[in-house]
């Protein structure tokens, strides 16, 4: 007997709804009971209370709506209006394209209401079809456009009862389509040409309209500020719930108006008693960032404390604190040996201050956060290739749709290949990076995620230079003090993953989420070591061969509940993780090097190196973590939380025949308040504190307990525009129980280090005038040593310069004969910093200054970028006297990009 391969499909799909069953199940268990208890608070009154229209994507506020009566319109009939003939002097009939500068969506109690946005109210002639269930509108001559001239898409989901969905996107290069797609039947669409906003959609189900049996009105809707959840004045006639709509294609601009890492729930920015700055897409775009570390220098109080020449994985500092490693998307990324690659970043989020209340172990300066693409529900297809000084080549695609016809199914693919030289002798570059990822829309309130990346990394391994006396050497900032060829840095990391989200109801939801990452290092490098007689540098040659493999699992169960007046969002969550991997370190003597006059032609040891360091590592951490997001009133909001850590940690010397092992743990709290006396302005002042664990033993066998960090925080948050937004923040941390050299026991250590950091922080990022976008910040820092045995009091810590500033600003033109050409600029200020904890040299400051030029035309970009315009000499970042890392000259970039 034949088996049809439909058949076999089915079969194979309600197995996997099965084993996804049984994963829901198991994976939310263990939180049910809690669930079920807070599930019972919701009432119909609790429900009416805590319905939301969310607007995600379109950063411009939604301006109060006359009514429909207000409108003076020629027809009141979509087959009228779409069949009446346009002016003969309408720009359509000129040949101009339209620009559609803005989606609006608002519910009323007929259905739902959609408005495409025109300059000046402009005309639009529509073409008007049905298919199956779908009234498909097409809007010739127009172009769905942001005001910078980015094209975007939107789709909401179910918006009221018999809607399946709204789509509105670019269908080609000159078609707008709004689909409107009902669940039973056709739905039903009426048209209205308003002089003020452009064309208006007032869409309801056939059985809605039926059950209504009037005619369409308008009502005035709530005023929504961009992002934010708003509540309705009353609860719909028909019962209808207000739609939420959905960003799927890329969004251009400079400001984010939500983010999620702060809560681990998508919550606007001024709503978070925190200093949290997003870096977008846009802006990697605009400076043509082809590293991490590109992206950070546009956040205030982020610097570099080690790049190993600018071809590796990089280490960050922030608020004075160096972190140990990145995390993506929520998860922690392994370690800062971890290489990230920025071709499938969607943005950077930074977390400022203590951030252990929801990630656990963590420095409390802060945390950086990848955000990584996600599959679009629409075609999607970009691709670019940029070329450039230093042998530079980079050719990348970006690739995303559905894979079947209902959209159930999607895909996105990343793709990026590096080969380049650098402005340091004897270093280049090959990278790989593959990133699919798959989305399975299972049903109307289950979603699963896989994503996957694979990156490849050959490198020369880069020490940089060294000091003498109080300032880096006078050589030239290309000269390399390693072994030409033989310096090799072979990084390959696996990173793979799912996440599950299951709605139980409008109120509750759980998440599931994996996250496994794979890392593998094996560097051959010339080691420095001291400078003999200012002039020859002791060297010796090292094979380091490093694994982590590191795993980690959440489960979330996200809430919404009132209590009286009082509108809750409970977090609360589970993490396990397992971080493990040898380490292998073996060493041979290389002869010293004349800095001065190098001769590159040291032998590398023909004996077997010796081994000195192998060992097993193992983490093992369990966090349980409680938040509360609490609307007190309208403008008071409040958030507090805690988190309670177990972790234990293993490790197998394999040459001495010696294992160790400690256990620690750990209480993190937080709390916030934020108060906004008008819808513009947040005040905000926060509480929060971090934990590091402390490896080693005390001359005496004893554990020692985990560093621990407190920060104070007030700041305020400001709307500047509808566009533009700005964070000022002031803050103090304290950082306690740092390892310190006992002063009877030189090889031991005591818990009496404190180290403190205090600071300014400004921050603007956004559209100043439709068109010029600005992202800028400046950063006072204090952070120095407040109690030592080692190190002199009063000492600053190394790498951190008390003042910093950055500013990248662009203008597009809009209109005319020159539409689509555009400019950028970039100035950036670091101040003096000490190059080590001994504060014995000094790197010092640096003025540099970026550029850029591009034209956009339909689908094409063309972009010239030059860094560090004006060739100034500087030194991005040290780690002690013999590790600094120059910054690179004059360097030229020019890009040609298509997307479509």
């Amino acid at each position: 007997m034949l088996i049809k391969s439909r058949d076999v499909c089915v079969g194979v799909e309600i197995v996997l709804r099965q084993i996804l069953k049984i994963l829901l199940a198991t994976s939310c268990v263990w939180l049910w009971v809690a669930i079920s208890a807070a599930a019972e608070v919701s009432s119909q009154e609790v429900q009416n209370k805590t319905a939301f229209a969310k607007v995600l994507g379109n950063s411009r506020t939604i301006r109060e709506i006359p009514l429909l009566s207000e409108i003076e319109r020629p027809t009141s009939s979509a087959q009228h209006l779409v069949q009446s003939p346009t002016p003969t002097n309408s720009l359509q009939n000129q040949g101009e394209v339209v620009q559609v500068t803005g989606v609006k969506a608002n519910p009323t109690p007929q259905g739902v209401e959609i408005i495409l946005q025109t300059f000046g109210g402009q005309q639009l002639q529509l073409l008007n079809r049905t298919a199956g269930n779908s009234f498909i509108i097409d809007v010739p001559n127009a172009q769905l456009r942001l005001p910078s001239g980015e094209a975007f898409t939107f789709r909401s989901e179910k918006p009221i009862t018999g809607l399946r969905e709204i789509t509105v996107t670019n269908f080609d290069a000159k078609t707008i389509r709004v689909t409107v797609t009902g669940e039973a039947g056709v739905p039903i669409v009426e048209l209205y040409d308003s002089a003020n906003e452009g064309l208006i959609f007032s869409v309801a189900s056939t059985a809605q309209r039926a059950q209504q049996g009037q005619q369409p009105q308008r009502q005035q809707p709530p005023k929504q500020q961009p992002g934010l959840q708003t509540q309705p004045t009353q609860p719909s006639a028909s019962g209808n719930k207000p739609i939420e709509l959905v960003v799927t294609g890329e969004q251009d601009g400079y400001r984010v108006p939500n983010a999620s890492t702060a809560t681990k729930t998508d919550t606007p920015v001024r709503d978070i008693p925190a200093s949290i700055q997003i870096v977008p897409r846009q802006v990697l775009q605009d400076q043509k960032a082809v590293r991490l570390q590109d992206a950070v220098q546009n956040v205030s109080g982020v610097t570099q404390a080690g790049n190993y020449g600018g071809t590796g994985a990089a280490r960050y500092i922030i608020r004075g604190f160096e972190q140990d490693g990145n995390f993506r998307n929520g998860f922690r990324d392994a370690n800062f040996f971890t290489l990230s690659e920025i071709a499938n970043l969607e943005r950077v989020e930074i977390l400022k201050g203590p951030a252990s209340v929801l990630f656990g172990e963590a420095e409390p300066g802060g945390i950086i956060n990848l955000v990584t693409k996600q599959p679009l529900s629409e075609p999607y297809y970009a691709a670019d290739f940029t070329a450039g000084s230093y042998s530079f080549y980079r050719p990348t695609f970006d690739i995303s749709g559905p894979l079947n016809a209902d959209k159930t199914l999607l895909y996105r693919l990343n793709v990026a290949y590096q080969n380049s030289g650098s402005f340091r002798d004897f270093v280049d570059t090959e990278r790989i990076f593959i990133a699919p990822s798959l989305t399975w829309k299972i049903d109307t309130n289950t979603t699963l995620n896989f994503d996957f990346e694979y990156l490849n990394n050959n490198t020369q391994f880069d020490r940089g230079i060294v000091a003498i006396g109080n300032r880096p050497a006078p050589i030239p900032i290309s000269r390399f003090l390693g072994v030409p060829g033989e310096n090799d840095s072979k990084t390959t990391a696996y990173r793979a993953g799912y996440r599950l989200e299951h709605q139980f109801s409008k109120n509750w939801q759980l998440r599931n989420a994996l996250s496994i990452t794979i890392n593998k290092i094996n560097d051959f490098r010339a080691e420095p070591g001291d400078l003999i007689d200012d002039r020859f540098l002791d060297r010796n040659f090292t094979n380091a061969k490093l694994e982590t493999d590191n795993y980690s699992l959440q489960t979330e169960v996200i809430g919404k509940f009132a209590t009286g007046s009082i509108i809750h969002q409970p977090l609360l969550g589970i993490e396990l993780n397992r971080s493990e991997g040898p380490v292998t370190f073996s060493r041979g003597i290389l002869s010293p090097i004349d800095i001065f006059s190098p001769v590159n032609n040291s032998v590398i040891p023909t004996n077997p190196l010796t081994t000195f360091v192998n060992i097993q590592n193992r983490t093992d951490r369990l966090g349980i973590y409680l938040q509360d997001q609490i609307t007190l009133l309208d403008n008071l909001k409040l958030l507090v939380g805690g988190r309670f850590d177990f972790t234990e940690q293993k490790s197998d010397n394999f040459l001495a025949s010696t294992s160790t092992s400690q256990s620690d743990q750990a209480f993190s709290p937080r709390v916030g308040l934020v108060y906004q006396p008008i819808p513009a302005i947040s005040l905000y002042a926060s509480y929060s504190s971090s934990f590091v664990p402390n490896i080693g033993t005390s001359v005496n066998g004893s554990t020692f307990d985990p560093a621990q960090g407190t920060q104070y925080e007030v700041g305020v948050k400001a709307d500047l525009s509808n566009r533009l937004s700005a964070t000022l923040a002031a803050y103090q941390i304290t950082k306690t129980n740092v390892l310190t050299t006992d002063p009877n026991n030189p090889d031991f250590s005591i818990l009496t280090g404190e180290q403190r950091s205090r600071g300014v922080e400004l921050d603007i990022a956004g559209e100043i005038l439709t068109g010029w976008k600005i992202i800028a910040s400046y950063a006072y820092t204090d952070a120095q040593i407040t109690k030592d045995n080692e190190y002199p009091v009063g000492n600053l810590l190394g790498s951190v310069a008390k003042n910093t500033v950055s500013l990248w600003t662009t203008y597009e033109i809009q209109r005319g004969s020159l539409q689509g050409l555009g400019f950028g600029l970039g100035l950036y200020y670091v101040g003096d910093r000490q190059g080590d904890l001994d504060n014995s040299f000094v790197l010092p400051s640096y003025f540099r200054t970026d550029a850029a030029l591009y034209y956009k035309r339909n689908n094409w970009k063309f972009a010239l970028n030059i860094k560090n315009l004006f060739d100034q000499k500087y030194y991005e970042s040290s780690q002690d006297r013999n590790i600094i890392y120059p910054g690179a000259p004059l360097t030229v970039l020019g890009t040609i990009s298509w997307e479509f």
